[in-house]
């Protein structure tokens, strides 16, 4: 029962992930809110570009649509369902959104973005975690695929 009870406490795994990844988010997009505030380049703030400030809405806007599939999938765990395709959604999702939050915030930062104390630095290196441990991105796919019927049917 040692490997059905692991691929069981996967769930828990991929949930954690998913769920302590959003405080993450959150704080990288407002610091970068705050900085891009008070960074000034040709005489104005850089959130004055628009393009900066529509790139933090959709970022934001991701974080939140990560928050509704990570709760969704805890919900369903908690009440007893099987959460195993939300679970490597929300993981999968996690992981990338991780990186993508990381390298667009570390942008609007310049090259302070790559001292070794800024914590946009310290998310674009360590952020890369979250689609390594509790199954690599390749692996939330084949899952989902699995449960999609989408993935190959092995032959007798």
């Amino acid at each position: 029962m040692g490997f059905t009870m692991q691929m069981l406490q996967f769930q828990e795994e991929r949930l954690w992930v998913a769920a302590s990844s959003l405080k993450a988010l959150d704080r990288l997009i407002d610091l970068t809110i705050d900085y891009a505030r008070d960074r000034k380049t040709f005489g104005k703030s850089v959130l004055d570009n628009q393009v900066v400030r529509f790139r933090l809405a959709e970022l934001r806007t991701e974080v939140e649509a990560l928050r509704s599939l990570t709760w969704q999938a805890v919900d369903d765990y908690v009440g007893g369902k099987d959460a195993t395709r939300l679970a490597s959604m929300a993981k999968l999702k996690a992981g990338r959104l991780y990186r993508e939050v990381a390298d667009s915030c570390l942008q609007y930062w310049g090259g302070m973005g790559f001292t070794a104390d800024n914590p946009v630095s310290r998310a674009y290196r360590d952020g890369r975690l979250g689609s390594i441990g509790g199954g690599a991105d390749e692996v939330m796919l084949e899952i989902i695929c699995k449960l999609e019927g989408t993935a190959p049917r092995l032959q007798n």
